[in-house]
């Protein structure tokens, strides 16, 4: 059902979205591209299943070389991927690639758009992707993307077969050629047409490929060339997609920037056929549409544009404007108007900004802001009316050139001001792959625009133009120089558990802390901090006052208390009430030097490990993967974690003479390589004949997944061993039979069992190893229902005195997520050589 809307919603849509904090003109070879695709009428809609999977190529041939307006549709935010950057994971991830598609699309120019869908993790087939998402609630929202943004063409990355490698992939296949069926029916979801109007595209084509072995071009397709150089870019549009495709840095999808023409093959899906270009049959013009008149004046406006000076275009341009609000066809008089607009300001050299120096704000409170316009026109831009969120003041003023306003006001946030979190993330999922939005008519934006806006109206000749700027945040970097940033609303009171996961040892009280951080200005008194489980108030303390911004406060949960709770896995709530108000959010602040700050909340709640679980081993040496937890939980357990570096291997020189290295890795009990370490730590190839070394001294080596590509050493094992990015198992619940179930690393210190392998979340694990040498022991047999059994999840060598273990199993995942099974087997790999 489709709730109420703001038609602001309608108008911005269009826009090549991604929420700016300034208005700032475009450069005159952005101007002069915005001018061409004005003059362009066709639209084309990309669409896949995640982020990294569009063809920047081809989006950057359509926007800068076919001046067409381009849209790529993600079904997924990529939350189930893996992070090179840290150990955020699912809706955290899902956020950051968000932002990543963001900042990749300011560079090709496409459109981004995005629908419910969860991404859940890896899936071999339709069949399996359609268990987890409801493919009448995913086509509904693509059906929703096409009516608003009205493409021509519909241009699948993957086909509906297990060519796609990857069930989710030609899950988007099929829910595009549904969604086309369905998108001009007026009888398909109704409720949308409150809102928009009924769209039927031309036709959907598959954007065939060559993925490694498999290709799936043919030289009777459709085929275009793209590629070509552009000098207003100054490289070709391989390069530029390259330089795009690159920002995807969470999963470390840089790509080459390759230079010169290529050629891109398209097979027939649905529609009418294209027999010459992906455009056969499709009204390209203003001429073709019935209005000769705009052609004329678009082609007078291009060919007199001045690069140097591109306000001398703005009468023409203002004249333009009148005859397109003049249009009878209202979606096309809206859509166009809009992209007028802002090629209108950018001729004008507008900026404008709303700027306070705090980054974080909170409802009822009082800012002092500053509004800073400039405009660069020789005829003067007039400032008429200026809007602050509860108050409006007239000027009538002209804006000199190149002389800057500033308009200093005190600002106070509205009390019922929402927190600033993505929309998709302010309510809990409606199930494990479908997020819950607050309003149906979000569906399809990569983010919601900002509620806290100043309007300024302005004039420009004799036309009237309303801006709307949003209230940001601004500070001078050392480094960056200035940074322009959304300014964050935040709660009056956060609390947060001082630990991300607890373990609850046995016969041992817990002990556990809550940090209070204070963001109003107003004070807090005779409150109350409650900590629950399961609505039963386990630990309560009354607060009189608070000094400072923030403190922490103790509890300790009795031995007796949580012997009684039959539970493995606990999580425990905080909450604090004061005034007849519950707090009971923490923030999560995510920041990456790519990206713009990126704030959620979510309950403050904690995960508690209650079990038994043992260890054996009190210090380890971890080498650095890609963005992994495990670190973090070891030391949680009471291990001693030191990330070893260059000089722990080869950098010290023994009293002797000799080389010291080996005794230094000598004195941990095992070490670690985390996820990946093959694919991001360079120096492991100097560093490896040194592991190989403590093994065979009696040293303990676990070393967790890799992936095949981009390797820094050849063969991983001490003894070889091939990894197979197709071997894995996807269902959490898998059986798992043993194969050695008396085997050392399956009995100490802890005895695993069928039940350790219960509760698992998202897969067992990824890229296992297909062939392996005979010295190693396999410990586990799985698979997914109806595949194969595989052997690859552990392979365990005995070498000189030492241990060797290669572990894809998905320990990344399970012990963040407070997983006692899979911590008890962690543990016992990491304690292979104290039995």
């Amino acid at each position: 059902m489709f709730r109420k809307v703001t038609l602001v919603f309608i108008l911005v849509f269009y826009a090549a979205f991604c929420p700016a904090q300034q208005l700032r003109a475009s450069k005159s070879s952005e101007i002069y591209r915005e001018l061409k695709t004005l003059k362009h009428l066709p639209k084309v809609l990309y669409l896949a299943a995640h982020p990294d999977d569009e063809n920047t190529g081809l989006l950057s041939w359509l926007v800068n070389d076919q001046n067409v307006e381009t849209g790529y549709l993600s079904l997924t935010r990529g939350d189930g991927g893996q992070n090179l950057l840290g150990t955020e994971q699912g809706a955290a991830l899902g956020l950051i690639r968000t932002h990543e598609l963001l900042e990749a699309r300011k560079l090709d120019g496409a459109q981004q758009f995005f629908t419910r869908a969860i991404d859940f993790g890896f899936s071999k087939n339709t069949t399996d992707t359609f268990k987890q998402w409801n493919a009448d609630s995913i086509t509904a929202d693509v059906v929703w993307v096409i009516r608003t943004f009205r493409p021509d063409v519909i241009i699948c990355r993957f086909p509906p077969t297990s060519a796609a490698g990857h069930g989710q992939h030609a899950a988007s296949a099929v829910v595009a050629e549904k969604a086309f069926k369905l998108a001009g029916d007026k009888t398909a979801f109704p409720d949308q047409l409150k809102y928009v109007n009924v769209w039927q595209p031309k036709r959907v084509l598959w954007n065939t490929f060559r993925f490694g072995a498999v290709n799936t071009t043919a030289e009777n397709q459709l085929k275009i060339t793209v590629g070509q150089y552009d000098a207003q870019l100054g490289m070709g549009y391989g390069e530029l997609a390259g330089f795009s495709r690159s920002l995807h840095k969470s999963q470390g999808a840089g790509t080459q920037s390759v230079a010169g023409i290529k050629t891109e093959y398209f097979s027939y899906v649905i529609g009418d056929p294209a027999k010459s270009t992906i455009f056969d049959g499709i009204v390209k013009t203003w001429t073709s549409q019935g209005n000769a008149d705009i052609d004329q004046s678009l082609d007078q406006i291009i060919s007199n544009f001045n690069f140097n000076n591109p306000d001398l275009s703005l009468p023409a341009l203002l004249a333009l404007r009148k005859k397109i609000m003049a249009l009878k066809d209202a979606e096309l008089k809206k859509d166009k108007i809009k992209s007028l607009d802002q090629i209108i300001l950018s001729c004008a050299g507008f900026m404008g900004e709303v700027v306070t120096n705090q980054a974080e704000a909170v409802a009822g409170n009082h800012y002092q802001f500053k509004l800073n316009i400039i405009s660069r026109a020789v005829n003067p831009v007039v400032l008429e009316n200026v809007k602050w969120l509860n108050q409006s003041e007239s000027f009538k003023r002209n804006l000199s050139k190149d002389s800057l306003i500033t308009i200093q006001h005190d600002v106070q946030i509205p009390s019922d001001a929402a927190l600033t979190e993505p929309y998709w993330l302010s309510k809990p999922a409606t199930n494990a792959a479908t997020f819950s939005v607050p309003n149906d008519t979000l569906i399809g934006l990569p983010e919601a625009e900002s509620p806290l806006n100043v309007w300024v109206d302005l004039k420009i000749g004799s036309e009237k133009f309303q801006v709307k700027l949003p209230l940001s945040f601004k500070k001078l970097d050392p480094v960056r120089g200035d940074v322009v940033e959304a300014l964050r609303i935040v709660p009056a009171l956060e609390l947060k558990f001082t630990q991300p996961l607890y373990l609850a040892k046995e016969n041992e009280d817990l002990h556990l802390s809550v940090n209070v951080k204070i963001n109003s200005d107003k004070p807090f008194s005779n409150g109350k901090i409650n900590l629950m489980y399961n609505g039963e108030q386990l630990g309560s303390t009354d607060v009189n006052s608070f000094n400072g911004k923030e403190t922490t406060i103790d509890y300790v949960i009795p031995k007796n208390k949580l012997s009684k709770i039959n539970a493995s896995r606990l999580q425990l709530d905080a909450n604090f009430v004061a005034d007849g108000v519950t707090y009971n959010k923490k923030q999560v602040l995510i920041q990456y030097p790519h990206l713009p700050s990126l704030q959620y909340f979510a309950p403050a709640t904690v995960t508690v490990m209650k079990g038994d679980i043992q260890t054996k081993i009190k210090k380890v040496g971890y080498i650095e993967g890609a963005g992994d937890f495990i670190p973090e939980f070891l030391r949680i357990a009471g291990i001693q974690v030191d990330v070893l570096k260059d000089e722990d291997f080869y950098g010290s020189i023994d009293q002797s003479g000799g080389n010291g290295s080996q005794n230094k890795l000598s004195q941990y009990d095992a070490i670690i390589l985390g996820i990946r370490a093959n694919n991001t730590e360079k120096k492991l190839g100097r560093w490896m004949p040194f592991l190989w070394s403590y093994v065979k001294a009696g040293g303990n080596l676990v070393m967790q997944y890799n992936t095949s590509q981009d390797t820094t050493v050849d063969q991983l094992g001490i003894y070889n061993f091939r990894i197979a990015s197709s071997k894995r198992v996807t269902e959490e619940n898998a059986e798992v039979t043993f194969l050695k179930p008396n085997h050392k690393l399956l009995n100490f210190p802890n005895k695993i069992t069928q039940n350790d392998f219960k509760d698992w979340v998202q897969e067992r694990g990824a890229y296992f190893p297909d062939q392996w040498d005979a010295a190693y022991e396999p410990l586990f047999e799985m698979h997914d229902t109806g595949e194969e059994p595989l052997q690859g999840s552990t392979l365990y060598a005995p070498y000189g005195k030492g241990n060797f273990i290669y572990t894809p199993l998905a320990f990344f995942r399970q012990l963040p997520a407070g997983n006692v099974g899979a911590a008890r087997l962690f543990l016992n790999f990491l304690s292979a050589q104290k039995n």
